[in-house]
């Protein structure tokens, strides 16, 4: 029997290849294309339904940061997403590195525990949360409702599971002999993890960090009811430009679509930056010996 061809490219016929991979990227682009020419396009047009502009009006770019508050949002996003993407993933090493390494009682429920907090639907949790917070502001003087902080407590109760658990299965494929090494060449333990297991964590963590960044970035439902005026996020902001179209004379849907492309543009500036490390974050099959 010849060896078994597991490449889609040598499995179907090169046209039928070609005309799906087409077939999806036109599925993926349009949507996308749909959003960069209605944001370059006046507002007139736009609520017509044209296709396509009659003149490139780049100036919804420039007139959305004082339609809408995005600078501001765009920066509280920014400090709460990163913030608890940071924390959660530094976290999530020495978490992991404690599951792995070590042998005690209870690991393998903690183990399965992380799994099972990811079926826990965010919803559950927003009621409680509130009543949470708003018992700190009254028992401790803290306000986590309408802050930063509140926003970031809540995104690490749904990264920090993620997190370690991506770390598990990054830190199991580390082979034990190289920490090893380095404890008899006399570095410590904490030592052994920070020169010889956090370098080759680097994949590992950029995976966690970027999609614990995303769960943070795109929140609405969390966001909407833990922040004020001057504290929502961009998404938010994004929520309440949108409400405030419907039923207008003029809808200015190309700044709110060019508000739509600067709040991803982060996003896609992140994952461009990460690329080589989330390919091999995802892709690779750790250390190779």
């Amino acid at each position: 029997m010849g060896r078994r061809h597991t490449q889609p490219a040598m499995i179907l016929p090169r046209p039928v290849h070609l005309a799906c991979t087409a077939v999806m990227v036109a599925v993926a682009a349009a949507p996308v294309a749909f959003l960069l020419l209605v944001s370059v396009m006046p507002d007139a047009e736009s609520v017509s339904g044209r296709l396509w502009p009659s003149r490139l009006a780049v100036g919804n770019y420039v007139r959305l940061w004082t339609t809408v508050p995005m600078a501001q949002g765009l920066a509280n996003s920014l400090v709460v997403a990163l913030g608890a993407a940071v924390l959660a993933t530094l976290a999530a090493v020495g978490t992991a590195y404690c599951l792995v390494r070590f042998t005690f009682v209870g690991r393998l429920v903690l183990l399965r525990s992380l799994v099972g907090f990811q079926a826990l639907p965010g919803t559950m949790l927003i009621l409680p949360l509130f009543v949470v917070f708003s018992s700190a502001q009254a028992f401790l003087g803290v306000q986590l409702v309408g802050s930063r902080v509140g926003l970031v407590v809540t995104y690490l109760t749904f990264s920090l599971p993620f997190a370690t658990w991506v770390m598990v299965v990054h830190l199991r494929k580390i082979p034990v002999a190289l920490e090893e090494a380095a404890r008899i060449d006399g570095a410590s333990r904490l030592g052994a993890l920070l020169r010889v297991i956090l370098p080759l964590s680097v994949p590992g963590m950029a995976v966690a960090t970027t999609f614990c960044f995303l769960n943070g970035w795109n929140d609405v439902v969390f966001s909407s009811i833990l922040t004020q005026p001057e504290t929502r996020t961009a998404a938010i902001e994004l929520q309440v430009f949108a409400q405030s179209q419907e039923g207008g004379a003029l809808p200015l849907y190309g700044q709110l679509m060019a508000a739509s492309v600067v709040c991803a543009a982060p996003v896609v500036l992140l994952s461009v930056i990460f690329q080589r490390q989330l390919v091999g974050g995802l892709a690779t099959d750790g250390v190779k010996g």
